[in-house]
């Protein structure tokens, strides 16, 4: 899915959540940063495959999107720090029941392979 499927007013409500959250990352970054706010350094720390680059292009996409806020600290070196804004958090909350349909999904596979053919 492309980046301006994001910004599209002609899709259907899914497709538009779903622009947002599209990527390999930006799912495991709202999670991180639903236990509070956190700075970039933090996070590549706890997802050791995310480059530095990958990263700061989620990060700014997520805050484009009004899903987290930066926050640029005064203090020598500069400290940035990321946390959900409110629009963030209901998104969160709303993909937790997808994320329990997908672990259910998830157990049947597992339980059908682990079944003798």
């Amino acid at each position: 899915m492309t980046r301006s499927r994001a910004q599209d007013m002609n899709v259907c409500g899914v497709t538009a959540a779903i622009a947002v959250i599209d990527g390999k990352w930006k799912t495991v970054l709202l999670w991180l940063l639903e236990a509070g706010p956190h700075r970039p350094g933090e996070l590549r720390r706890r997802l050791p495959g995310l480059s530095e680059k990958v990263l700061t292009q989620a990060l700014r996409e997520m805050e484009s999107d009004g899903l987290v806020r930066r926050e640029v600290h005064d203090v020598l070196p500069l400290k940035t720090v990321y946390s959900l804004t409110t629009f963030g958090r209901e998104l969160s909350e709303a993909l937790a029941p997808l994320a329990d349909w997908g672990h259910r999904r998830l157990e049947k596979l597992a339980q059908a392979q682990a079944q003798p053919s």
